[in-house]
């Protein structure tokens, strides 16, 4: 039992898991914007995979983890060896790559590591999560770019041409960094970073992430009046079900190893049923 466990706490802490739901989110894309069978392998998936890896390894590696008790204590090595094998994952794919790919992945490769680091040209040496608003706005617009108008792009799509699908994707990763800011809130308070949940409070951020599922729905009702495939419709309607599910559980059962393996879990819910 305890292998076991150990196992799950490292695919969750070294964000393996992480770059699974990553993959998983751009095959979704894929499959709502094409009516081709979408493959396991292809250099997108190298290259989101990869830096997904690459990024969030990165401050586990720069900086020490700060409590005695943190799981990143115990995959430190683990932590250096995704880093470098994220690295040369995110190279092979920009290699295979058309320039445009290139500038769009390059520049959210900016925003991300910014997001992280302390990159930014402050005296403070501020990092773009330590502004509250800031946060969950660019964490939310870098998932939603890099799982949603990335394969647009890879596919030698228009990305005006699917504004809904976009916009949803964008609501439904919002809804999820709402429920990590809630799970952050005290250590945000501690190191006085306004979030979205200590600017409004706890109950209502339950409410605004029932607000958010609820415009979720509406608007894969919206897509699929445009486009009119039920299964596409009652895998969304089934997925926000799930979050709210999660979410309620989560609000109940508050653990680390929870919010990693449940909020996240439900992006990879969401890709399974649109590729099922």
């Amino acid at each position: 039992m305890k292998r076991i466990t150990l196992f799950i706490d490292l695919v969750l802490y070294t964000s393996l898991f992480t770059a699974c739901c990553a993959t998983g989110l751009c095959m979704a894309t894929e499959r709502l914007i094409s009516a081709s069978p979408v493959h396991l392998f292809s250099y997108l998936h190298v290259l989101v995979f990869g830096s997904t890896l690459f990024v969030y390894n990165t401050p586990r590696i720069v900086k020490r983890p700060s409590g005695k008790h943190s799981r990143s204590h115990d995959f430190r090595t683990w932590h250096f060896l995704f880093f470098f094998a994220g690295m040369l994952l995110t190279i092979v794919g920009l290699c295979h790559m058309r320039f445009q790919m290139i500038a769009a992945s390059t520049a959210l490769g900016v925003f991300a590591f910014a997001y992280f680091l302390p990159l930014l040209p402050h005296k403070e040496k501020k990092r773009l999560r330590d502004f509250g608003w800031l946060k969950i706005t660019v964490l939310a617009s870098v998932w939603t770019i890099a799982t949603s108008v990335l394969p647009i792009l890879y596919l030698q799509k228009n990305s005006a041409d699917y504004p809904f699908e976009i916009l949803l994707r964008f609501v439904f990763i919002f809804t999820l960094c709402i429920i990590f800011d809630i799970r952050d809130m005290q250590k945000d308070m501690q190191n006085n970073i306004t979030t979205l949940p200590n600017k409004v409070g706890i109950a209502n951020s339950y409410l605004l992430i029932n607000f958010t599922l609820v415009l979720f729905s509406m608007l894969s009702i919206v897509q699929y009046v445009r486009f009119p495939f039920p299964a596409r419709l009652a895998g969304a309607l089934l997925t926000a079900l799930i979050t709210w599910l999660v979410v309620r559980y989560l609000r109940r059962h508050p653990s680390d190893r929870a919010y990693l393996c449940m909020a996240d879990g439900v992006m990879l819910v969401y890709a399974a049923l649109v590729l099922l």
